[in-house]
């Protein structure tokens, strides 16, 4: 086998990460105990929840290791096979890191899948992976919208939000979304079929209160939050009666050495609204009723993505990095 390429933590990130916390390093490629499998990567999921993964603080996954490869989900073919339900050859989706090879224990998030499927296989780690059916059951199961309100998406023109405005235009809603720039915001409206968009740059938490107001002047009824910081103060200041914050992420903080926080949680009392945190992975007994509607609205054209696909292990920091400046547009993913 040949030798295996690793982006490798080689230092806590403090604040922004900087290409001196990571490493491409070579290690001979691990052997196989009985029952594991050897995945030879070929594309994975950059997400910005990595960059929770690589703090030593308590969140839902352990951290990282130093001196380990970054953890990422991955699509790859089986090299080696030491399980008899696992053939070389065989396509599977996994947790495991950006590494050409990874060794997987069957079971759990390690599966099988069916390339001839879906039109490409990326796609299970965009509109059929976590991120589709994280906007479905986030949106549908957490944001509960209902025909008629009005829901509001920060960070509408990412990977998640893209998908979560087009399934709450298919229950009736109108949907509003921010995102940064005239072009994203163009998009929005004329690729992902948004009623309303607001560009947050250049604006303060004032200014984006005036400009969701204008937008949505009875209130909102569901946000979906990926951003956090000002842009969720501001949509706080927005809410109707009864309103639901359905908390995704926070990306505007994950860098930041002190976050401030979000400071008008009072709305929620204001208005006896909730706000509610979700992880796609409490949904997993049901991943297969959310990929047979999503299908289903792909079939029929009513639902469209996009992925940003990066060639190359070594570009690995530079894509990741991405995620944090807008610069990709849709699914962000490295082939390997």
């Amino acid at each position: 086998m040949p030798d295996n390429r690793r982006f490798v933590l080689v230092r806590r990130p403090d604040g922004t990460p900087v290409p001196d916390d990571f490493a491409l390093q070579t290690a001979p490629t691990p052997t196989l105990a009985p029952g594991a499998v050897l995945v030879r990567n070929i594309y994975a999921s950059l997400d910005p929840a990595i960059r929770g993964w690589l703090d030593d603080a308590p969140s839902y996954m352990p951290p990282v290791p130093l001196g380990d490869p970054v953890r990422a989900t991955t699509v790859g073919t089986v090299a080696a096979s030491a399980n008899p339900d696992f053939a070389i050859g065989d396509w599977v989706l996994g947790l495991n890191a950006i590494e050409d090879y990874s060794v997987a224990v069957p079971g759990g998030f390690t599966q099988k899948i069916d390339p001839g499927a879906v039109p490409a296989v990326t796609n299970y780690l965009s509109v059929f992976g976590a991120v589709g059916l994280t906007a479905y059951f986030g949106l549908l199961e957490v944001g509960k919208p209902r025909a008629g309100e009005t829901v509001l998406v920060t960070g509408a023109a990412g990977a998640v939000g893209s998908l979560v405005g087009q399934i709450a235009r298919l229950q009736g809603c109108r949907v509003i979304g921010i995102a940064g720039g005239p072009a994203k915001c163009t998009r929005l409206i004329e690729r992902y079929g948004y009623d309303a968009a607001i560009d947050y740059r250049g604006k303060d938490e004032a200014a984006l209160v005036a400009a969701i107001a204008a937008a949505a002047p009875d209130g909102v009824d569901v946000i979906f939050e990926n951003v956090g910081g000002i842009i969720l103060d501001a949509g706080l200041m927005n809410l109707r009666d009864g309103a639901r914050v359905a908390l995704c992420g926070l990306i505007s903080e994950y860098n930041a050495p002190a976050p401030v926080g979000v400071r008008n949680l009072w709305q929620l009392i204001v208005h006896s609204a909730s706000i509610n945190g979700l992880l796609v992975r409490d949904f997993v007994p049901r991943f297969g009723e959310g990929a047979a509607v999503m299908a289903g609205w792909l079939a029929e054209g009513k639902l469209v993505f996009d992925e940003d696909i990066v060639d190359g292990i070594d570009n690995a920091f530079a894509a990741f990095m991405t995620l944090f400046s807008g610069g990709n547009d849709g699914k962000l993913i490295l082939k390997f």
